[in-house]
């Protein structure tokens, strides 16, 4: 269940039925389970009844241990008959949804709690005053949550037991996160919602962490790998604090007032080198450092440039390839143990089914084949949540064994299956006895009606480009759309002839069995559609007559966009080019993996984001009188922190972003993180509050720019690495190795 739980710590216990259960209260039940059968041998009828129930607990048992294996979930949980339904009961899309949503609540209340983000703009200069939630609405809604969180808490810890409970740090850490913030909710509630500081809202992300095995997982090798990152920040903060000394030696103050540009601007004090050298890193202010002293000699730029390209070049892309190697050996041992978990799972189901006489011939002589009947295991498998094509799949290959029986590594081998995607079979094309349609059959079902689509549609995107760029200077009065609406029709006109033919070639079925099918025949009905409207409200298109003079979307500009749309048929091409296959797929797998570093992103984002509040709310504030700001008369430096300097936070106009409610602070922390001048930032923000400020933005910037960023490139390379070596001539082995690595990709998919 949890990632840090141990994978098997107790044994089977075939008679008692209690397999992986580590309760306390359960360790007298197989002499009492002994006891009850003694009982019922006095007839055949009851020993019946006992049978029947022992029977049915085995497969109860085997279906939640077949989906602990298909969720590489943890199977030390306990397995009477009553918590087997309450686990799977727990586990249910409507049970795992409904958390999901309660998290995504809780999360979402700090844009409404004070500061409310509930205003058009967050511009300090014109942002109205914003509604602020009566006292008591936000937080009833969060003790519904909490309440919920208590319940989920409460239902994980009964179904893995007190032994296991005391290991699960999650866990613990759950319920001290729950107190922390029922204690809180309380203060909050008897200051009457006059409180300063939320301390619950900056642990609000935990309930998302703990219940994501994926975020804990890729947590757990993040950590692991920060020894390795925190080595190189060492060296790049030995390179930063070198180069800065010389720095300062070099650009020291000059007897000479038209010589202290570089120190007047950037080398003044120690803070000021350290911080002009750190953006530098970035690049965000190159060549802007450099140019007071490149200015004076040209020589001075050497020391730039070996600044650059020691550490911009050399120490930060060493961090890249050192976080990319080890978080991929963390990565692939936190895989393997997910893998040893699907095997046990599947273990444990064929153990239980194993049990005499149940599965397989009731003969215990010593050295004989333990073995699982088919019927039996069809009757496990149609009770699983599980794909339906994974289903058959494993239905298909478990009828094929001639003697009715599956042994425990066959057993293994069926749910192979549930690492192989999907291949869609398309209906068989409708049979015709005449030649005509037979020949239209033939022809649109040939590649070739692919190609000249592709071409029509690039030949159709061509003529608006052209359109446009022609029409990118003239007023609406002077536009001729004359002979654009003729190409509309005419383009319109081939894509519907092109639909229906494809769709006496391949039938109803077939037709809307391929994607790019659906994509093309909907917005074909779409521009169809809105031709007609035009036809019908405006009537047949005159050259000499603008039919649509004034209008704010005219008929025929919706065509257009439309029709713009129609380059997405390119898309077909990208399987016929090898490297752009290989480069589709890998973004493509990128976005079904990212869910794990997406999830970890948003909590430290928010984590953030309520930190800058805290720190910064109403830091910044505009001008008493913003005419001032227009006035070509106003000091290039007024009285207090604000400055008109070229390439300022004031002179910019960045105003939109601040700390001033939670919507705001996430944008800027974005902002931050691209790193494009987020000097403006730093300085903005040591001016309005003291340098110290600066250490915040160094630990976001460290944190998003070159952690996370760092370990998005990491899982970049290897997908990308891991579909090249794919895609060219492998060996035996090299086959092998893929295949095993296929299973390493499906296991980010699941949650």
């Amino acid at each position: 269940m949890e990632e840090e739980e141990p994978l098997l710590t107790s044994s089977i216990k075939r008679g008692s039925g209690d397999y992986g259960s580590q309760d306390n209260g359960q360790h007298d039940q197989p002499e009492e389970e002994e006891s009850r059968r003694l009982s019922y041998s006095a007839t055949d009828d009851s020993f019946r009844v006992h049978e029947d129930a022992d029977a049915d607990l085995y497969i109860q048992q085997a279906v939640v241990f077949i989906e602990d294996a298909i969720q590489y979930r943890s199977i030390n949980h306990r397995v009477d008959s009553g918590s087997l339904r309450l686990y799977r009961w727990y586990y249910s899309k409507i049970c795992q949804w409904g958390l999901g949503f309660t998290i995504a609540v809780v999360l979402a209340l700090a844009f409404i709690e004070t500061p409310s983000s509930l205003t058009y703009t967050s511009d300090i200069r014109f942002k109205p005053k914003p509604w602020e939630p009566p006292c008591g609405l936000t937080e009833g809604i969060e003790m519904v949550c909490l309440c919920i969180f208590i319940l989920d808490f409460t239902v994980k810890s009964y179904l893995i037991g007190w032994e296991e409970f005391r290991m699960n740090k999650w866990l613990i850490g759950y319920i001290v996160v729950i107190a922390a913030s029922v204690i809180d909710w309380m203060l909050s509630v008897s200051m009457v919602c006059n409180e300063n500081l939320r301390v619950r809202r900056l642990i609000r992300p935990f309930f998302l962490l703990q219940n994501s095995s994926l975020m804990k997982k890729t947590l757990k090798c993040i950590k692991r790998t920060l020894p390795e990152i925190a080595s190189v920040i060492l060296l790049l903060a030995l390179h930063l604090c070198l180069f800065t000394m010389i720095g300062m030696l070099i650009f020291s103050k000059s007897d000479d007032p038209k010589k202290n540009g570089e120190w007047e601007t950037y080398f003044k004090n120690l803070p000021k080198s350290l911080s002009s050298l750190l953006v530098l890193l970035t690049t965000a202010n190159n060549p802007d450092v450099m140019i007071p002293a490149y200015s004076l000699n040209r020589g001075y730029s050497i020391f730039f440039i070996l600044f650059s390209v020691f550490g911009t070049y050399l120490l930060m892309n060493l961090m890249t390839a050192i976080i990319y190697n080890q978080f991929r050996g963390y990565l692939l041992m936190s895989v393997q143990t997910s893998i040893i978990r699907r095997r046990l799972g599947i273990r444990a189901a064929f153990e239980v089914l194993c049990c005499p006489g149940r599965g397989h011939t009731s003969t215990q002589s010593e050295g004989h084949v333990e073995r699982v009947a088919v019927n039996m295991f069809l009757q496990v498998l149609g009770r699983v949540h599980m794909k339906s094509h994974c289903r058959q799949a494993i239905i298909k290959a478990a009828q094929q064994f001639p003697d009715g029986f599956i042994n425990g590594e066959a057993f293994q081998r069926l749910f192979i299956e549930l690492d192989k995607d999907f291949m869609k079979e398309h209906p068989p094309k409708p049979e015709y006895s005449s030649p005509v349609l037979q020949h239209i059959q033939y022809m649109y079902s040939h590649f070739y009606i692919v190609v000249l689509g592709n071409v029509v549609a690039l030949a159709n995107v061509i003529c608006i480009c052209t359109v446009l760029v022609l029409n990118s200077e003239k007023s609406a009065s002077e536009k001729n759309n004359f002979y654009m609406e003729i190409l509309n029709c005419i383009f319109i006109l081939y894509y519907l002839i092109e639909m229906l033919l494809k769709i006496v070639a391949f039938g109803w079925r077939g037709y809307l069995s391929y994607r790019n099918n659906i994509f093309d025949g909907f917005f074909t009905v779409l521009l169809l559609t809105i031709q007609i409207a035009i036809l019908i409200t405006y009537s047949i298109p005159n050259k000499d007559v603008d039919p649509v003079p004034g209008r704010v979307m005219p008929l025929w500009e919706m065509v257009r966009l439309v029709n713009m749309l129609i380059v997405f048929r390119f898309l077909r091409i990208i399987p016929e080019i090898k490297l752009m296959a290989v480069v589709a797929s890998t973004l493509v797998d990128l976005v079904k993996n990212l869910r794990a570093f997406a999830g970890i992103l948003l909590v430290v984002y928010y984590v953030f984001a309520v930190l800058g509040i805290w720190l910064f709310q109403g830091a910044i504030t505009p001008p008493s009188n913003m005419s001032l700001i227009s006035n070509s008369s106003i000091e290039n430096k007024t009285d207090g922190p604000f400055s008109m300097d070229c390439g300022t936070f004031e002179q910019l106009e960045y105003w939109p972003n601040n700390f001033d409610d939670f919507a705001s602070s996430l944008v800027l922390l974005y902002n931050i993180m691209v790193v494009n001048n987020w000097h403006v930032f730093t300085d903005a923000y040591t001016r309005y509050t003291t340098e110290w400020s600066l250490v915040y933005f160094v630990a976001w910037w460290l944190t998003s720019s070159v952690m996370w960023v760092n370990l998005f490139v990491a899982l970049i390379l290897e997908n990308f690495t891991y579909k090249w070596d794919r895609s060219n001539a492998l060996s035996v082995e090299d086959v092998e190795r893929i295949a095993y690595q296929s299973t390493v990709q499906l296991i980010f998919r699941y949650d």
